[in-house]
């Protein structure tokens, strides 16, 4: 069975809140993911790939909500995140951008929206190590779960059972166990992490409810 991760994310367009948000997580995550936007899939601009950093030992992931990854490439080899993350809404073939940075030793994540129907790229998914159910609002945090997008879980794994299945939109302390248990190895938590009281307190109550066995 695969590790079950809660991944913190990072979405803002001040560097100087970026660091902030790096600092507080530090205590208590290994693996967060950073989201990038140009303003050209979603309304919203944010810190440029060229200005992300990370602490030394942590595994980043990179939600690219870009409309031409293809020119961003040469950064993310030289950044060596984890995984990248892309979207088939760009205007590019991202088949030749998953290759090129697999080829550099970087995991090829795909994001599949509300309305896309997994089936429709599973030319996509089958090239992909990862795929990203998308159930918030792109570019923005503190959206709802749209729970029955975990019925995409079951269509993705049968066009490739072994993949990493992440999910980003609105998981939290009530709805976390849910997502874990219908197969979703990486849930990346947002405002409900960075808004709490106590975020170090939330990140390890959000691993214990979500790492919990059975509906009770």
């Amino acid at each position: 069975m695969a590790l079950l991760v809660i991944s913190p994310t990072i979405l803002t367009d001040d560097p100087a809140k970026y660091k902030l948000i790096i600092e507080t997580y530090h205590p208590f995550t290994k693996r967060a993911q950073v989201d990038i936007s140009d303003g050209s899939l979603a309304p919203s601009v944010t810190v440029p790939d060229t200005a992300v950093w990370w602490p030394k030992g942590w595994t980043i992931d990179l939600h690219m909500i870009v409309s031409q990854p293809s020119s961003h490439v040469p950064t993310l080899i030289k950044l060596m995140p984890n995984l990248v993350v892309l979207h088939p809404e760009a205007e590019e073939d991202l088949l030749p951008i998953f290759a090129a940075l697999q080829k550099n030793g970087i995991k090829a994540g795909v994001a599949i929206m509300k309305d896309v129907y997994p089936g429709d790229i599973a030319n996509i998914i089958e090239a992909a190590d990862h795929a990203m159910i998308f159930s918030g609002n792109l570019g923005q945090t503190g959206g709802t779960a749209d729970l029955l997008q975990l019925e995409k879980v079951r269509i993705i794994k049968k066009i490739k059972p072994a993949i990493e299945l992440g999910w980003d939109g609105g998981a939290n302390i009530k709805n976390v166990r849910t997502i874990a248990q219908a197969g979703v190895n990486v849930i990346n938590v947002g405002s409900a992490i960075i808004s709490a009281q106590d975020p170090a307190k939330m990140y390890t109550d959000l691993v214990a409810e979500a790492e919990k066995l059975g509906v009770i």
